[in-house]
């Protein structure tokens, strides 16, 4: 971990990052025109990558201000546990989730609440293209009741099913094979979402009667998620497409929910379904051979305090993102790989 950055002579303290987080707390989860906020995730990224307090503030004004972030909604009228059903995917409602689950968070406490209502979010894993379950994931890590229950409204609000799983007997243990279901299908070769934005994308996909099927194909044992996190890996050194971006950091928000999901298959089938979903618009991507992959795992790379250094000034949000994530995933795993994505995105190779 660095001790300074460019920005300041000394890292952010734990305290610098709750109250930016908490400042970044009064805007919406989305801002026009349906696009995700990442502010509040990114600061944490920042902040585990050594940026200083000034660097965090900085950071703060500078995505506000590019990216024009506006007030959560107004709420509009109460939500309760009877009635919180009746408006998923409602974004106007984003004020009243955030007043009805910072209740039940206050009453139960956030690790309890997640887990007795994220079951039922869990088939809207599409929520704001993976930007909700991103903004879980990183309030798990923070351990932070506030970004718990802001991030169970922002699931509903934005909920998406692509599908829901029928327990249909599953067909094959290789994630990449999942994928491949769609390439020789002509009905995924002319999406054409009515706005360019992912989960427009995603949504168009999911309407074809071809995909219902994708859901349940994947065989889920303890082998499968690190054989999701290998086939993400591979798309995105092959690719640095940012969709492939998203299944790398995906893998990451997985683990980082463990202590919230007590059977794990559930949101690994949810998410792999979502990477699925943009397969044609990565372009129905092969993985580079193990030939070449194993040639980019050899080859000079900068060490991770390099990385973290050069991260923490870039202001791209999916640059931070998925540097921290594939410092993480490396950690994890071990794979030369993720130091070489990070330095690929970043220019530093």
């Amino acid at each position: 971990m660095l001790t300074a950055s460019k920005y300041g002579a000394k890292a952010a303290t734990g305290d610098d990052l709750r109250r930016a987080v908490a400042w970044s707390r009064q805007w919406s989860a989305e801002f026009p025109h349906f696009l995700a906020n990442h502010l509040p995730m990114v600061l944490v990224a920042l902040q585990r990558m050594g940026a200083s307090a000034e660097r965090l503030e900085q950071y703060c004004h500078a995505y506000h201000t590019s990216n024009h972030l506006v007030p959560v909604p107004e709420p509009m009228a109460p939500v309760t546990p009877n009635t919180w059903r009746r408006h998923l995917g409602q974004r106007e409602r984003e004020g009243d989730y955030r007043v009805f689950f910072a209740g039940e968070v206050a009453t139960m406490g956030a690790t309890p609440a997640a887990i007795k209502y994220l079951p039922e979010l869990f088939p809207g894993f599409a929520a704001s293209a993976l930007h909700a379950f991103m903004r879980m994931a990183y309030a798990t890590l923070t351990d932070s009741d506030e970004e718990t229950a802001v991030a169970l409204g922002y699931w509903a609000a934005t909920y998406l099913s692509l599908g829901v799983a029928t327990g249909a007997a599953p067909d094959t243990e290789d994630p990449l094979e999942v994928l491949a279901g769609l390439y020789d299908a002509p009905a995924f070769r002319d999406i054409q979402p009515e706005r360019d934005l992912l989960w427009h994308f995603m949504r168009e996909t999911a309407q074809r009667p071809e995909f219902a099927a994708i859901i349940d194909r994947l065989t889920i044992s303890p082998s499968t998620r690190p054989r999701v996190a290998a086939v993400s890996l591979a798309l995105l050194a092959g690719t640095q497409d940012f969709c492939a971006v998203h299944a790398v950091t995906g893998t990451h928000w997985l683990r980082l929910m463990d202590t919230r999901t007590p059977d794990p298959a559930v949101p690994l089938r949810y998410l792999w379904q979502a990477i699925a979903s943009v397969v044609p618009k990565m372009g129905f991507p092969v993985p580079p051979k193990p030939e070449q992959l194993d040639d980019w795992r050899r080859s000079p790379l900068p060490d991770w305090q390099e990385i973290f250094a050069e991260a923490v000034t870039h202001d791209d949000e999916h640059d931070l993102s998925l540097t921290f994530s594939a410092s993480e995933e490396f950690r994890f795993y071990g794979d030369p790989l993720y130091k070489y994505v990070a330095a690929q995105r970043l220019g530093m190779i």
